[in-house]
């Protein structure tokens, strides 16, 4: 399931939740951890912003334009509020730096 934008995923979680989506957006932020085999960034398409986490040494650097595929995760859901929602990233093409 392909979403529109990064606020459909984040309007609806529970219909994206546990689905592959694509997404194109901004790096706004990231962080790594030397020794730590992941790394997590945040994206912002115009429209929202997502956490992505990256099983991958290393983050794209901040203002890189990425396409990323990965599957939409929460971490919980209260009612009607989604906590830790985030993309595991499966495949990332850096669009522009």
């Amino acid at each position: 399931m392909r979403a529109r934008s990064i606020s459909d995923i984040r309007d609806d979680p529970g219909r994206y939740d546990n689905r592959q989506v694509e997404v194109t957006g901004r790096v706004t932020s990231a962080w790594s951890v030397p020794l730590v085999p992941y790394g997590l960034y945040k994206i912002d398409d115009g429209t929202a912003e997502i956490t992505v986490l990256s099983q991958r040494r290393g983050t794209p650097s901040r203002g890189a334009l990425v396409r990323i595929r990965g599957n939409v995760r929460e971490v919980a859901n209260f009612g009607a509020t989604s906590v830790g929602l985030h993309i595991e990233e499966r495949d990332r093409n850096v669009v522009r730096r």
